[in-house]
């Protein structure tokens, strides 16, 4: 597997830019609709790298900076993160994996983001997997979580819902309207759904650097 180098703020690997190896995935749904388990059961079997947004935010919580304190007070208020700061942080993750396969998970959750990613990176993705699960079963899963995340509760939770439908949801329309939304019904069991998941990763599994 290539290494991926920095010249000039552009990874690169074996001579191609990083934007044009590169194949990313978005993996979008609710809150609660099953993204970090399916997405590790893709980075088994397909051999993909899975960046979840929320991760790297809450990473960058725990440094302790000022932006780290920053994103902690948005996340408490179930507000989103500035574009810039979030797709920083996914760029960095992605040039230092070495891979060139990649599940982004829970971005982008809004038009701006969408559109700084692609700006940014230079990278358009192969297509958008979205998980569709109805609220209540969202709502149902959450509560059930045990991870002492501070915006694991119901009033957060609802507020998540509301930011999901009035800010992801176009940007689900926008990568429908060409054709690249992969939809999956996220409300049956976790095998099921992976059984819907594995053809539309299967075109990748011999694809690696």
């Amino acid at each position: 597997m290539a290494t991926a180098s920095v010249e000039n703020g552009v990874a690169s690997q074996n001579g191609q830019t990083f934007a044009q190896s590169a194949k990313v995935v978005f993996v979008l749904g609710g809150p609660g609709s099953g993204k970090g388990t399916q997405c590790a059961s893709i980075v088994e079997q397909f051999a993909f790298t899975h960046l979840s947004a929320g991760d790297l935010l809450r990473a960058e919580i725990s440094s302790g900076s000022e932006n780290g304190l920053m994103i902690q007070n948005m996340i408490k208020e179930g507000k989103i993160v500035p574009s810039e700061v979030t797709v920083k942080l996914l760029q960095n993750a992605m040039e230092r994996s070495g891979n060139d396969k990649f599940l982004i998970d829970g971005f982008p959750r809004n038009e701006e983001n969408r559109a700084a990613f692609e700006l940014v990176t230079g990278i358009t993705p192969e297509f958008i997997l979205f998980f569709d699960c109805p609220e209540e079963e969202m709502e149902r899963r959450l509560l059930g979580r045990n991870q002492g995340r501070v915006d694991d509760n119901i009033e957060t939770i609802r507020k998540r819902f509301k930011v999901f439908i009035e800010s992801s949801l176009p940007v689900i329309s926008y990568y429908d309207a060409i054709g690249k939304v992969r939809k999956i019904d996220a409300a049956r069991t976790v095998e099921e759904v992976f059984a819907s998941v594995c053809p539309l990763f299967a075109p990748y599994l011999q694809t690696s650097v």
